[in-house]
């Protein structure tokens, strides 16, 4: 990855966080959502945002349409705040990664008294 697509990256994680925290009301997005970070391919036109939520699996399952269904929105917004040639198509996808590092601790947990 170039210098140019990580500042890119980091600066849309950023402003699509702030979007969603204030000006995305979808029912359908519950519990705590957290952008954990975001990829842009070289050529600037296609974003990759990673995401987690605090709850349920079907927390997860409806936060992941809501987030897609509101991807062109999300993306007008960005494109009013961050100037660029081009504007990347954003597409969401759930990290869990928070959830499989709990789930290893906790297995190592259960191991260190044995």
């Amino acid at each position: 990855m170039s210098r140019r697509t990580i500042q890119v990256a980091e600066l849309l994680a950023q402003v699509i966080s702030e979007i969603i925290i204030s000006e995305l009301s979808d029912p359908r997005i519950s519990g705590l959502v957290t952008i954990t970070g975001a990829e842009v391919s070289p050529d600037l036109r296609i974003a990759k945002v990673y995401f987690s939520v605090l709850g349920s699996e079907s927390d997860w399952e409806s936060t992941t349409i809501a987030l897609n269904k509101a991807s062109g929105f999300i993306q007008r917004i960005v494109a009013q705040r961050i100037v660029l040639k081009v504007m990347p198509r954003i597409k969401f996808i759930p990290d869990h990664t928070a959830e499989r590092a709990q789930r290893i601790e906790s297995i190592l947990e259960k191991i260190e008294p044995e």
